[in-house]
């Protein structure tokens, strides 16, 4: 439906000053983020330990001949009896791990102000699809961005912007080499190791 016109060259809903800069600053309009995420992590563990234990003890006994024919039988004098029990034990245990982790994700999108904060920041919002033959890819960003974040060309890297949701989804016979079949997710959803 054509709005009505107020009858001046003048129109408040499509004014913009000669004197300051051409940067969004209203509902609608839009800009463009330059998406720059990279992210890596490492991580590496090491566990040592060892533990020996040794235990020895020493019995001697000595006993006169009487005493030892009632008990053995054995010939008379003085007889003695030794004996000696030991045990020793050891343990060792030694361990490694590491892990290392990178992904890098770099494109560009255009996205719609969909909202003005109390402090002026702008609530941004945007999707793009992109089909070549039969792989699709689509990019969702939402976000919020400082306007002196945006550089000359309404231009605003990704990781200027706060409370960034950012998704995206490729779809087709590309991303079918990198999934398993289904008889392999089946067996890896059903074997316990």
């Amino acid at each position: 439906m054509a709005q009505t016109s107020p009858g001046s060259l003048y129109q408040p809903g499509r004014y913009r000053s000669y004197f300051r800069d051409d940067v969004p600053s209203r509902v609608g309009d839009s800009l463009t983020v330059v998406i720059q995420e990279r992210a890596s992590s490492s991580l590496s563990e090491e566990a040592r330990g060892s533990r020996d234990t040794r235990l020895g003890n020493e019995i001697g006994v000595e006993m006169d001949a009487p005493a030892i024919n009632r008990i053995f039988g054995w010939s008379p004098g003085k007889k003695s009896l030794s004996g000696e029990l030991s045990a020793s034990g050891g343990e060792k245990v030694d361990g490694r791990g590491s892990r290392n982790n990178s992904s890098s994700f770099t494109s560009s999108i255009s996205v719609t102000v969909v909202g003005i904060l109390a402090n002026g920041y702008l609530r941004v919002s945007g999707e793009k699809q992109v089909q070549i033959n039969e792989d699709s890819e689509q990019i969702r960003l939402s976000g919020t961005v400082n306007p002196r974040d945006i550089l000359p060309g309404n231009l605003v890297s990704s990781t200027k912007v706060t409370d960034v949701r950012l998704e995206q989804q490729t779809a087709g016979n590309q991303s079918l080499f990198a999934k398993p079949g289904w008889l392999t997710r089946f067996f890896m959803s059903v074997l316990p190791f």
